[in-house]
């Protein structure tokens, strides 16, 4: 995940610090989606840093998963106030699906849940994250073209479903996950009763206890 550059310039040392940040949370993405039980130094050396300098800016694993996925909730909100911006109706809610998954934001749920545990920073996000959601669908919803019985939660399991598609080729990945999400978009716009009840609020917040 790539992150925008300040605004203005920094000072030597801060700029550098920033650089390392950046190449750290990178590198963090890519070594924890690959291997959840990596080692923290497989990170310093995929990022190209030494370890004290890793260190000094997560001084633990568990600080530097938590951070990592706290910056994927921030960038979900992100894409969904974008596609909120952009549209209107079923619109919006095809956006948000086509934004959220070439971020690649669920990989960190479907991955990192249980590996960590979230600390009360988060909360506001998450809070904005549903209130995000939840405009999403009402305006789907709005328009006529959403399934009945269809829920916000519904849509996280989309999202993860694209998001557990992997193949060795990075390039082939994001080609069978936009196949597979216009294959859900289909359905999410079709007729017919779903089986079984709705996932409820909540239902899975179990994933993000520490795993035994």
């Amino acid at each position: 995940m790539t992150h925008p550059a300040p605004a203005t310039p920094l000072p030597g040392r801060k700029a550098q610090a920033a650089r390392n940040d950046g190449l750290i949370l990178t590198a963090a993405r890519e070594v924890f989606l690959a291997d959840a039980t990596a080692p923290i130094a497989a990170v310093a050396e995929r990022a190209g840093v030494g370890i004290s300098a890793l260190y000094r800016r997560y001084p633990s694993k568990e600080i530097l998963l938590r951070t990592l996925c706290h910056d994927g909730l921030r960038r979900y909100n992100a894409e969904a106030e974008a596609a909120l911006a952009a549209h209107q109706g079923w619109a919006a809610l095809t956006d948000f699906l086509e934004r959220v998954v070439e971020a690649d934001v669920h990989s960190l749920t479907v991955h990192l849940a249980g590996t960590f545990t979230p600390d009360e920073a988060i909360v506001p996000d998450v809070r904005r994250s549903a209130e995000l959601t939840e405009e999403i669908v009402r305006r789907a919803r709005e328009s006529g073209r959403l399934r009945a019985g269809l829920t916000t939660q519904d849509i996280g399991l989309v999202l993860e479903a694209c998001a557990a598609i992997t193949h060795p080729d990075p390039a082939r990945t994001a080609q069978l996950r936009r196949r597979v999400l216009a294959l859900l978009i289909a359905g999410l716009a079709a007729d017919g009763d779903l089986p079984g009840p709705p996932p409820q609020p909540n239902e899975f917040a179990y994933r993000w206890h520490p795993r035994k």
